[in-house]
C-alpha cells in the first residue's frame, strides 16, 4: 500500500471546499487526496491517515463529532480490516471489519470493562454475534494495527 501512496505523490498543501470539507495533506498529479492527510468534513468528522484516489485507503483514525472513533484499517472509505472501534458510550469492538460494518471476529467490551456473560467474542454478521468462539488472536491483530493507525497519525 506503501508503494501505491508514493509512487502517485505530487505535492503536499491544503483546500477548503465550497461545502466546508478541509484537507491538508498530500495531493496526486491529478488534484486527487492521495498520501498522508488529515480531513475534516462539515459535520466534524475527523480522518487522519492514508488516502488513496481521493478516498481512505490503508492505516487511518476517523472520530466522529459524538466521540466515537475508530482506528484501524480502511478500504475505498470504509472500516474494512483489522481495527478497534469505540461507541460514544465507551463500548467497543475490537476485531474485524467489511464494508464498514462489524462482520467477522471480534470482542465486544462495555463501558464497565466488561465482556457480557457469557461472553461477547465470536463470529459478527452485519454487527450481530452468530456464533460464539474464543478469537485473542484476532483481538490483538486489531489492537495492534489500532496502535500502528494511532502512531502513524502522531507522526503527520
Amino acid at each position: 500500500m506503501a508503494d501505491v501512496i508514493e509512487a502517485g505523490i505530487a505535492k503536499t498543501g491544503a483546500y477548503k471546499y465550497e461545502d466546508g470539507t478541509r484537507y491538508v495533506g498530500e495531493w496526486s498529479s491529478k488534484g486527487q487526496k492521495h498520501g498522508m492527510g488529515h480531513l475534516v468534513l462539515p459535520d466534524g468528522t475527523r480522518f487522519d491517515g492514508a488516502l488513496v484516489s481521493g478516498v481512505c485507503s490503508g492505516l487511518g483514525v476517523m472520530a466522529f463529532p459524538d466521540g466515537a472513533k475508530y482506528e484501524g484499517e480502511f478500504m475505498q472509505g470504509w472500516f474494512h480490516g483489522h481495527g478497534v472501534f469505540w461507541r460514544a458510550d465507551g463500548m467497543k469492538f475490537e476485531g474485524e471489519f467489511r464494508g464498514g460494518r462489524v462482520w467477522g471476529l471480534g470482542l465486544v467490551t462495555f463501558s464497565d470493562g466488561s465482556n457480557g456473560f457469557p461472553r461477547n467474542e465470536g463470529y459478527f454478521q452485519d454487527c450481530k454475534m452468530v456464533r460464539r468462539k474464543r478469537c485473542p488472536e484476532v483481538v490483538q491483530r486489531a489492537q495492534k494495527v489500532a496502535y500502528m493507525a494511532r502512531a502513524q497519525c502522531q507522526q503527520m
